[in-house]
């Protein structure tokens, strides 16, 4: 971000303040879906997995929406802030962390299935 004539800092392009809230609405719909798949398979599928492994999917993928919920308006507002002032942005662990997680419970779905 440059400096103007008087020294002020220049506003953020408008198109990056709308990406950033793009991204940040998108994290919420990650966490929605995850919320939903969890509803589903704690109380409306009926799939015949033991209870253990219906709440080991079930309380993961909550956890795993709450984090996101959590994670989500923080990095919007860190990312702003970077921003605003021009400076260098770090990379978020969180995509890591989500598809990591995700992966876990495909092996614990799979685990389950074929016992």
């Amino acid at each position: 971000m440059s400096a103007d004539a008087s020294g002020e800092r220049a506003p953020v392009d408008y198109r990056f303040t709308l990406a950033n809230e793009r991204t940040f609405l998108a994290w919420l719909r990650t966490a929605l879906a995850l919320l939903a798949g969890a509803v589903a398979v704690l109380h409306l599928l009926p799939l015949d997995w033991s209870d253990a492994l219906r709440m080991t999917v079930g309380l993961t993928l909550t956890v795993l929406a709450g984090v996101i919920t959590v994670y989500a308006p923080l990095r919007w507002y860190h990312v702003q802030k970077v921003m605003s002032r021009g400076r260098t942005l770090r990379l978020s662990l969180l995509p890591v962390v989500t598809t990591f997680a995700i992966f876990a419970v495909c092996v614990v779905i799979l685990w389950g299935n074929l016992r």
